[in-house]
């Protein structure tokens, strides 16, 4: 059973009708108790950094998504839900993050402008994934396949924790993972058959 975190904040019925397509169990919830009690929790996320935070701190559930996570409970964020995973972010100011991996959220856009990229922002589109090192959530995959992304900001001073990395004018952390904690900054339940195995296999990660 996977636990769909919900806060208000994210596209948490894609994700779901993702996972009954693969015949998995799951549960929308934002019930400590609830969530406890599922073998992984999914923490989806769009929109701003700063408003998501505040969202889990509203209701209740910063310290119960890091107890579960240093328990050894198997937990996935994606786009926005991968960042929040970092210490970390500097979207419009500086705003601390779970801290369940090490490294900061930074602007794609100021990136650019630094290196002299004339690339648009946010970064939305197919990009294919180049995989680093073994994680779970890869086995499925080949190196080059495609996934979805949406996004404006990316992870930095991460590389430990690197899995798959995409290419938009500079290097860009899909997949990350640190132990029990895994991060996807594309979108799986977007991403075609590609996403799809990357949630099956989210779903056979044991604690």
């Amino acid at each position: 059973m996977i636990g769909i975190v919900d806060y208000g904040v994210g596209n948490l019925f894609s994700i779901a009708r993702s996972l009954e397509y693969l015949a998995i169990e799951r549960v929308i919830s934002n019930d400590w108790h609830v969530l406890e009690n599922c073998d992984q929790i999914l923490l989806p996320g769009v929109g701003a950094f700063a408003d998501a935070m505040q969202h889990l701190r509203d209701a209740k559930l910063v310290e119960a998504i890091q107890q579960l996570a240093n328990q050894g409970k198997p937990l996935l964020g994606i786009c926005l839900g991968m960042q929040l995973l970092f210490e970390e972010s500097q979207e419009f100011g500086r705003h601390q993050g779970l801290g369940l991996i090490g490294g900061k959220v930074v602007s794609m856009k100021e990136t650019f402008k630094q290196k002299q990229h004339d690339l648009k922002v946010p970064h939305i589109g197919w990009n294919a994934l180049d995989l680093k090192k073994d994680s779970p959530l890869i086995h499925p995959l080949q190196s080059k396949d495609q996934v979805y992304y949406v996004h404006s900001f990316y992870a930095t001073d991460c590389k430990e924790h690197i899995v798959a990395t995409s290419t938009y004018g500079i290097e860009v952390p899909g997949i990350v993972q640190n132990k029990n904690i895994f991060g996807a900054q594309f979108h799986p339940e977007k991403s075609g058959q590609v996403g799809l195995k990357i949630l099956k296999a989210f779903s056979e990660v044991t604690g």
